[in-house]
């Protein structure tokens, strides 16, 4: 891997070897320079012929900075065919994108269209006719290009000279990166030749790591162009409000009778965000319509035009594109209160503040949204996070007092500020995307024979770790009387099946993903509600829902459903458990971290300190400096100080040995068993810990992908070995600690 130097005094010398159209352009738009990372990457792409990482923070001018000399050394290009690709994850980051290329492009007689499904017709059409330019577009329109017009595929797509990949962090880890890097791969065999890649982010934590997911051949050839420009000034406040005892449903949308914390974030909101252009991240759909239908009341009581607006997945396009432009515009004040459908690169000009609800659980997420704060010169970042903290009772559970959500905002703010970010981790969907490739190949083929087949779908990138006695496994699964999938010529060539035909001639078929599972709790045969389950749980497992503690007694994973019957044991921590975004080893590591140390941080609001120092002080009282099993009732509390997935391993661990567990951010709770009950058991974990193979028979939810119904369990299960290998690696060590801490 290279990295491109600063060029200092040779900063006009870059300039000028850019095409001279584009040096025209840029002199109208008034531009007073080239920033940073737009200078150094016109010689990492004009230089080489290898592919390059441009890694600069939003609004730094990564899109200039790639098309500024990949324009130049493609406009006198003659050759039919696109000559560049900009694949990006979001249709409205397409037509941002494809409004700042458009003008320039037609200076230099550059042909530029949008591919996806809400673009014109009659573009595509001209495209099909004379393709030529610059093609921007989704995974999910390569993949329908390849499967439905795979002549048409090679004639457009087949002599391209550069793929610019923009949001590369989204595309580093889910099915979704997969998917695109078997897309990629698919395309360069299209006309036997492969075009430089050109990846784009704001959010990358290990850049080696990115380099390898661009080049997997050749990671060490990537060139880097890191931006050097400063970071704009950080503002930053965490304020915490407490709910009332009796509060059930702290994101109700109305309460009767008394003000919960939501109403007085509400409150805060109205009171300091009017009048500006701002957005708040809500979380949950519905916690994102309770704020924003608190704040429309709240303007129609003050009688005052109202300025915030929801935007999330269920609301229609036309309502979430009137939010976008407005915001946009800038002409009337605008707060958008949002899931994470604002997280990622829309255009939406630069808002004033940026605000969160919940203590952050990603910090590759706050770091996204942060970056639309601040974006112009001498202009601060502002970021507010609210947290909202329970009545701590005297019967309530000991964990309660540590203020765990207030610690947590604190530890996501110090990881910020050290410029951390979660690495790729390793992918659990291996098998649904090689199952889902290896249809869309046969049908863009007609047909092969199963090794070439194996090459085309898992001869390099991600899906190389696929082995090939797995992929036979999978084969015969898909070529089953149940599943009918594929079925075997007399020759040896694997074709289509009946069930297989209908699969891919549906437009569902061409994205890999499938939205957020919730999964559906049900006893006695009625359903409590729903709710998203990222780690693994199992028969005799317990999970706590609506105020409830609840042991797992059946799971249907293809219908996603739990049967559950109440479990009486013991009061249940207030704080949030394990949501559908999972937490990093280091975020847990620096709560423990924020609890130990006396240090207050500046940007907590009076409330907010009051807490941690009130947490603080239960952290001493309970002596959790030197030991980590805390006594809860009836319950035991084993505190790791570690991430969601090393806590699930644990947990299955301490299942496996016949105790009940529920999976915390921090730890793990063990149901109606004693410290010494568990220090005896975590003894015998760090003695003789269990394999995770004999763990995976405890998992019930193994079926989260789209398509793993169609993949046999015990592939299913070996996958899931092979994600958490460094968690059966440090069980032992892990085990050994508590151990030695409970003494």
């Amino acid at each position: 891997m290279t990295s491109s130097p600063p060029s200092g005094s040779d900063r006009q010398s870059a300039f000028d070897r850019l095409d001279p159209e584009i040096r025209r352009w840029i002199w109208e738009q008034k531009w007073e320079e080239l920033r940073d990372v737009q200078d150094r990457a016109i010689s990492a792409v004009l230089d080489g012929s290898s592919d390059v990482l441009i890694a600069a923070a939003t609004a730094a001018g990564k899109t200039e900075a790639a098309f500024l000399p990949i324009l130049t050394a493609t406009a006198g290009r003659k050759e039919r065919g696109f000559s560049v690709l900009y694949v990006s994850p979001l249709k409205a980051l397409i037509n941002d994108q494809f409004r700042r290329l458009d003008q320039l492009c037609e200076r230099l007689g550059v042909d530029t269209v949008r591919w996806h499904g809400d673009a014109p017709q009659s573009a595509k059409d001209r495209a099909r006719r004379n393709p030529r330019g610059v093609m921007l577009i989704t995974p999910e329109s390569i993949e329908a290009m390849l499967v439905r017009r795979p002549g048409e595929a090679k004639a457009m797509l087949g002599s391209m000279d550069f793929v610019v990949i923009d949001e590369l962090h989204a595309f580093m880890r889910g099915p979704r990166g997969l998917h695109l890097a078997s897309l990629l791969r698919r395309l360069d065999a299209l006309g036997g030749k492969r075009a430089r890649r050109v990846g784009l982010s704001a959010t990358i934590g290990d850049l080696h790591k990115a380099a390898a997911w661009l080049s997997p051949h050749a990671p060490s050839s990537v060139a880097i162009v890191q931006s050097g420009s400063d970071a704009p000034e950080l503002r930053l406040q965490i304020r915490a409000y407490v709910d009332p005892v009796d509060t059930e449903d702290p994101d109700a949308l109305e309460v009767d009778g008394k003000s919960i914390a939501l109403d007085h974030i509400a409150d805060h909101i109205f009171e300091n965000l009017r009048g500006s252009n701002n957005l708040v991240f809500g979380g949950s759909r519905r916690r994102v319509e309770a704020v924003a239908d608190r704040l429309r009341a709240r303007s129609e009581r003050a009688d005052v035009p109202n300025e915030f607006f929801p935007h999330h997945g269920s609301l229609s396009k036309e309502l979430r594109e009137e939010l976008e432009a407005r915001l946009k515009s800038s002409e009337l004040p605008t707060t958008g209160i949002a899931t994470t459908t604002l997280e990622l690169g829309i255009d939406i000009g630069s808002v004033k503040s940026v605000a969160q609800i919940g203590a952050p659980r990603s910090i590759a997420s706050l770091r996204q949204r942060l970056g639309r704060s601040g974006r112009r010169q001498g202009v601060p970042a502002v970021l507010r996070i609210y947290v909202r903290e329970r009545t701590v009772r005297l019967d309530g559970d000991p964990l309660d007092s540590l203020r765990l959500e207030v610690v947590r905002a604190a530890a996501a703010i110090r990881l910020l500020l050290e410029k951390f970010v979660e690495p790729q981790s390793p992918e659990g969907a291996v098998a649904t995307v090689v199952l889902h490739q290896t249809l869309s190949v046969i049908t863009q083929v007609g047909g092969d024979r199963a090794d070439r087949l194996y090459e085309a779908v898992c001869g390099a990138g991600p899906l190389s770790t696929f082995p090939k006695q797995d992929y036979v496994t999978l084969l015969r699964a898909m070529a089953s009387p149940e599943a009918g999938l594929v079925e075997q010529a007399p020759d040896g060539t694997v074709m289509l099946g009946r069930n297989g035909e209908r699969l891919t001639s549906g437009r569902d078929f061409y994205a890999i993903f499938s939205t957020d599972q919730e999964w559906r709790l049900v006893t006695a045969g009625r359903t409590l509600g729903t709710m998203p389950i990222s780690n693994p749980v199992g028969v005799g497992g317990i999970v706590s829902f609506a105020g409830q503690r609840w042991k797992i007694v059946a799971v249907d994973d293809a219908a996603k459903v739990i049967e559950v019957a109440r479990h009486a044991s013991g009061k249940i921590p207030k704080f949030d458990g394990v949501a559908n975004e999972p937490v990093h080893d280091l975020l847990s590591e620096r709560m423990r971290d924020i609890l130990a140390s006396d240090d207050m941080p500046a940007y907590l609001d009076a409330n907010a300190a009051a807490y941690l120092l009130e947490g603080r002080q239960a952290f001493r009282d309970m002596e959790l400096d030197r030991t980590r099993v805390l006594r809860a009732g009836r319950d035991t509390h084993v505190l790791t100080w570690t991430g969601t997935e090393m806590n699930s391993v644990l947990a299955l661990a301490l299942a496996s040995a016949g105790l009940e567990c529920s999976v915390l951010d921090i730890g793990v709770t063990v149901v109606d068993a004693s410290p010494v009950e568990v220090a005896g058991m975590l003894g015998q974990i760090a003695a003789a810990p269990p394999s995770l193979e004999d763990l995976s028979e405890f998992v019930m939810n193994l079926r989260t992908e789209k398509y793993d119904d169609y993949v046999p369990e015990g592939l299913l299960r070996r996958t899931w070995v092979a994600a958490r290998r460094d968690e059966s690696l440090r069980l032992r060590d892990l085990a050994s600690l508590l151990c030695r801490d409970q003494g």
